[in-house]
């Protein structure tokens, strides 16, 4: 497996949690890239650092032919708790500007996106992993949308997302009261996809995200095009276009006949 980190190196192993900095790490194996928030003393909270960082980490994984799915995750057995306020030196308005500017790029990243949740996933935590495509998540996570408890004006962009995936009354309950919900709740409403024991979690993950790699990037690439909050319709002939030019259909329906595995070769 190959590991990517940031220019600081950490401290040779044994030497507790603080190992490492706060910082975005990955791994990469078999076409699936993790991406762990660490920072694992405030339960992985976002620094400024990081929250400036994500967009042009993004940037790089989108451009690398390599990579055909991501998996956004915690350390040590949770998500992300949010921001953490004491890293943010700006005004709040800025500060949240740095959070949105990261979903963002997360939301607009063109490939396959799975957020893998255990532990909190609280505040900027549930923007990220609103803004990936799908959230699988461990029994006893929780989640929260927390503004009204600090007096925040929770972004438009933000919020339209998380309606898109709720429906409004649960994104209000979330948005008026800052509770925190459980995994069940979560799956119930919308927020997550699936809900598996802590010990299967990741051997769910891994399954699945094998299967995506062995799919159609083509699909996947057009699908969450079509699927986002205003899709283009003059688009779809660029697609058609690109389907045409890919042969992606004619391997498709080559190995569906000889009963083989597709090698799907056309990438974004």
């Amino acid at each position: 497996m190959e590991r990517a980190r940031p220019a600081e190196q950490p401290r040779p192993a044994g030497q507790g949690r603080q190992a490492h900095p706060p910082a975005l790490l990955t791994e990469h194996a078999d076409g699936v890239t993790t991406l762990v928030l660490h920072n694992p003393a405030k339960r992985n909270a976002m620094t400024e650092a990081m929250w400036r960082e994500l967009p042009g980490l993004l940037a790089g994984l989108a451009d690398d032919a390599s990579v055909r799915v991501l998996v956004v995750t915690g350390a040590e057995n949770t998500f992300c708790a949010g921001a953490d306020i004491s890293t943010l030196r700006d005004s709040v308005e800025s500060s949240q500007g740095l959070a949105v500017a990261a979903e963002e790029a997360l939301s607009a990243f063109p490939k396959p996106a799975l957020a893998v949740v255990d532990g909190h996933c609280v505040g900027g935590g549930a923007q990220l992993a609103a803004a990936c495509d799908l959230r699988f998540a461990a029994e006893g996570a929780l989640f929260g949308v927390t503004p009204a408890k600090l007096g925040i004006v929770y972004p438009v962009s933000s919020t339209q997302r998380l309606v898109r995936l709720v429906g409004p009354a649960t994104a209000k309950y979330l948005l008026f009261s800052g509770e925190l919900i459980d995994a069940d709740r979560a799956l119930r409403t919308g927020l997550v996809d699936e809900v598996h024991p802590r010990e299967s979690l990741q051997e769910r993950v891994a399954a699945f995200t094998r299967t995506l790699v062995e799919r159609s990037q083509l699909t996947q690439a057009a699908a969450k095009e079509f699927s986002g909050p205003a899709p283009d319709p003059s688009r779809s002939g660029h697609w058609r276009r690109v389907a045409a030019e890919s042969g992606e259909a004619a391997e498709g329906a080559a190995a569906f006949m000889e009963r083989r595995a597709p090698r799907f070769r056309w990438s974004p």
